[in-house]
């Protein structure tokens, strides 16, 4: 299973992004797929969640902000980013589980991740 993460870039604070997560090597749908990151000195953070039946879930410093979306057909997630504001500076991750929805506390449940993509927000 392969997740590559790519869409992160500097931007202005209230600014927007859009991050995609391509993924391969396995057949079927993931049973979920997540957004994390992790910004320096701190642990990593559940951003945004996705199961195979489309319920989401968003960490509260990003609801009315982030929306992620995910195009079964070409194995894509993505994760629109807008009204970024400096405290969104990270490394974003992708990550997918294919027998569960765990938490997004939960990180080692989650088994299969992206290698990043940073997103820097300047104010």
């Amino acid at each position: 299973v392969q997740l590559v993460e790519s869409g992160g870039g500097s931007v202005q604070a209230g600014g927007s992004l859009r991050l995609s997560c391509q993924t391969s090597g396995f057949t079927g749908v993931a049973n979920c797929v997540g957004w994390f990151r992790q910004a320096p000195g701190k642990e990593r953070e559940g951003v945004s969640t996705i199961d195979r039946f489309d319920r989401r879930t968003y960490a509260d410093p990003v609801k009315g902000r982030f929306t992620t979306s995910i195009d079964n057909a070409e194995n894509t997630l993505y994760l629109q980013m807008n009204a970024l504001k400096p405290e969104d500076t990270a490394m974003y991750y992708c990550a997918a589980n294919f027998a569960r929805c765990p938490s997004s506390d939960d990180l080692e449940s989650w088994g299969n991740w992206g290698q990043g993509t940073q997103v820097t927000v300047s104010s």
